[in-house]
């Protein structure tokens, strides 16, 4: 009679850890470069309406948004994106599809803001837009690395 301790368990080979670790980077990587043209999409489509006489006040409160401030929650509310599609990249059995319906679903909730903060109704129409530019560049972007990375 022969005994073996073996449990089933058997280790991923270095190759194979290191390919996952690759594509993972890789996708974190594309995340920050679309997380980046976001940032500068958004930033640029502020200036412009700026340029063209939208105030950015805000009436609670009484504070002009200034253009840094559309980078910096652009970039922010980016990586949040990131690390929600990473997340279902990892625990998800079809994660661009869970990605892409809560990102929209999020996205959709992220307009409510603009359209009850009583301000004038070119802030509220260049809100909403500023809104949805960087969910032209993320949402798509993350959802196609998902479906590539993980196909």
């Amino acid at each position: 009679m022969s005994s073996t301790n073996d449990t089933g368990v058997v280790a991923a080979p270095a190759s194979a850890r290191t390919s996952h670790t690759h594509r993972f980077r890789g996708f974190v990587g594309t995340g920050l470069v679309a997380a980046l043209a976001a940032v500068v999409a958004t930033t640029l489509a502020a200036a412009l309406a700026q340029a063209v006489g939208v105030d950015f006040e805000v009436p609670d409160g009484g504070e002009t948004i200034p253009l840094s401030g559309f980078a910096v929650v652009t970039g922010f509310f980016s990586v949040v994106g990131i690390v929600i599609a990473a997340v279902f990249r990892r625990w998800s059995a079809q994660p661009a599809k869970r990605f892409l319906w809560t990102a929209v679903s999020l996205t959709a909730i992220s307009l409510v803001p603009p359209l009850i903060s009583g301000a004038n109704t070119a802030t509220i129409a260049t809100l909403i837009g500023l809104h949805l530019v960087p969910a032209a560049v993320m949402i798509p972007t993350l959802t196609r690395s998902l479906r590539t990375r993980t196909g």
